[in-house]
């Protein structure tokens, strides 16, 4: 005999798209407890379990806020409706709630007759027009469509049957798993475990159930579009739109939140429903291919992830997966929630010929070997033994790709992705990791002739000792930065120098003259001409995210523009149920200079 015990979900927030996994505790004949999935085809005990999902289908149609989905809306922006949006984003729960979001929405206007959004038509269908004269109307049973009803369009057959109180119960789902669509917006999903005996096929005791809150549309950010910073700056480009050339290619770099920092008590400002992995998995997934880049570099990608979701997903869209995980001296926990960097190419347009990984504690224990005193050897190891590291890829263009300038020729790129020490008093460590993987890349420089990129979260702010080093090709040596050398692995200060011709991509917005990108000039800081901020929560405010190019080899063409620090904090920081990570993504094209014109 099996018998639930308990059926739940771990969040009762449902969103289009992100998969409903319940938690089923069943006691077996032995009285021992199991959570396994018991199926027809592997029944326990001379049972198993049969599921089903069902949407419930009430008298009143419920919209919900866009700004605050878990509420129910009571305004509607008829700006909005006039503008063709998707009608979702019209809606608010309170005349605060839409003046707060104003200077934020007041853009989705100004973006309504160039910004595609491809769900427009899908989610008119679920919410209908409400006919009303007023500038923001409240919303009643009244105004909605009478018509609207998505039963018919379910995935899966229909098995209605009639509840009392007006409510109807659709069946949407016949497996354990859930995942809600635009028709279950406004609803409440229904969740019912049977135990069947697996001989007679009759059920065994009364079904387990649970219900949801309303299910709520996926919230989306205003696209951020592609500002040309090349010699034609007066087009805009979109990711539809723009085709990479034989000489041109993209490159993403983003640190995208691992799901073991995304906490409650990290993130206090953020909807708990907004910081499970279910819903931020999907979330990221849409931007990242969103953006079409050929090349992507992400950061704090769990191995589980890496291998469970990111790889598969990333694979269906064309893009060949290689990943490096954080080294485990320091960490402690489940192997799984291991983080590490996770760098992606498009097949069709690139081959890997050669992978370097770069483990830093590596380093730092020759290092101690070599230099430090047996005295001081423990301490040493304390202070540079943090499992940070990086992944270097060397890529072959594919010969379609080559283009007439190089036909014939092998055009590589060199792309090194990685996430440096993020404590703030380990001024040294930072610096003494930064100088040791460009110290790595200009080895593979000398050995061949080929563009390099430097993506990644290196934890450290525009004028820092690290960024210094990076753009400027050296320290100055009384930079303040130096001062914390306890073990005097930066000595000798002369050392801390390279040859590379790095500088920020990110820089370009400062040479644009005319265009749309001098209003992201604004968004920059004039002293060092990076982004205001690429990371942004409640406690800090800044930039550590940089895309790093060899200027002799490679020009920036186009930029993904920056995110505006108001709107961004008017109602929350990052992440936000827009935004899934707290930091934001960089993403740069570049031109392959070609070989005659180097310098």
């Amino acid at each position: 005999m099996v018998t639930v015990l308990r059926v739940h979900l771990p969040s009762d927030i449902p969103i289009v798209g992100c998969e409903l996994t319940p938690y089923v505790l069943l006691k077996r004949t032995d009285k021992s407890h199991i959570s396994d999935d018991i199926t027809e085809f592997n029944p326990i005990d001379g049972h198993f379990l049969r599921y089903k999902w069902y949407r419930i289908l009430s008298d009143k149609k419920v919209a919900v806020c866009n700004v605050h989905p878990t509420e129910q809306a009571t305004l509607q922006c008829l700006g909005c409706l006039k503008a063709k949006l998707p009608v979702a984003k019209s809606y608010h729960c309170s005349p605060k709630c839409f003046a707060d979001a104003w200077q934020h929405h007041r853009l989705l206007h100004e973006r309504a007759a160039s910004a595609l959004n491809e769900n427009a038509t899908e989610e008119e269908e679920v919410f209908g027009r409400f006919n009303s004269s007023g500038s923001n109307a409240s919303l009643s049973t009244s105004q909605s469509n009478p018509n609207l009803s998505n039963a018919n369009s379910s995935l899966y057959p229909t098995a209605v049957t009639q509840r009392n109180g007006g409510e109807t119960w659709v069946e949407v789902g016949y497996t354990k798993i859930y995942t809600p669509t635009a028709d279950d917006v406004g609803h409440v999903l229904k969740f019912e475990c049977t135990v069947i005996d697996v001989e007679t096929k009759l059920t065994v005791g009364s079904p387990s159930t649970f219900s949801t809150s309303r299910v709520i549309p996926a919230p989306s950010p205003i696209p951020r579009r592609v500002i040309p910073v090349g010699m034609d700056v007066s087009r805009n480009i979109d990711f539809d739109g723009r085709i990479s050339s034989a000489m041109t290619f993209s490159v993403l770099s983003y640190n995208i939140l691992s799901d073991a920092y995304a906490t409650s008590d990290a993130y206090s400002y953020c909807p708990t429903w907004a910081l499970s992995w279910p819903y931020r998995r999907q979330n990221l997934l849409r931007e990242i291919v969103g953006y079409r880049a050929d090349i992507v570099c992400l950061q704090e990608v769990q191995s589980d992830h890496f291998e469970e979701f990111f790889a598969p997903e990333l694979d269906k869209h064309g893009y060949q997966a290689v990943f490096k995980m954080k080294t485990t001296e320091v960490f402690v926990g489940a192997m799984k929630n291991i983080d590490g960097c996770a760098t992606f190419f498009r097949r069709d347009r690139f081959t890997n010929v050669k992978k370097y990984e770069v483990e830093f504690n590596k380093a730092a224990q020759s290092l101690i070997e070599a230099f430090i005193p047996s005295v001081q050897k423990k301490n040493a190891l304390n202070r540079l033994i943090m499992d940070n590291v990086a992944l270097i890829l060397v890529l072959e263009a594919k010969s379609s790709n080559q283009g007439a300038d190089n036909a014939g020729k092998r055009q590589l790129i060199c792309v090194a992705n990685t996430h440096v020490n993020v404590q703030q008093e380990l001024k040294d460590v930072k610096l003494w990791q930064v100088h040791t993987l460009i110290k790595g890349l200009e080895k593979i420089a000398v050995s061949a002739d080929i563009p390099m990129l430097m993506c990644g979260d290196f934890n450290s702010v525009p004028g820092s000792a690290p960024h210094a080093l990076l753009a400027m090709g050296k320290v100055d040596q009384n930079h303040p930065d130096l001062a914390i050398d306890p073990l005097g692995i930066l000595r000798p200060l002369s050392k801390l120098t390279h040859q590379l011709p790095l500088v920020s991509a990110y820089s370009s917005f400062a040479r644009v003259v005319a265009g749309l990108g001098l209003e992201q000039r604004k968004k920059t800081d004039p002293a060092t001409n990076e982004p205001l901020f690429t990371n942004c929560t409640r406690d800090f405010i800044g930039t550590h995210d940089y895309i790093f190019y060899t200027a002799d080899s490679l020009t920036v063409e186009s930029l993904l523009e920056l995110l505006d620090e108001n709107s961004l904090r008017k109602d929350t920081a990052l992440p936000s149920p827009e935004w899934s990570s707290d930091h934001i993504a960089l993403f740069a094209e570049f031109r392959c200079k070609p070989r005659s014109r180097r310098s």
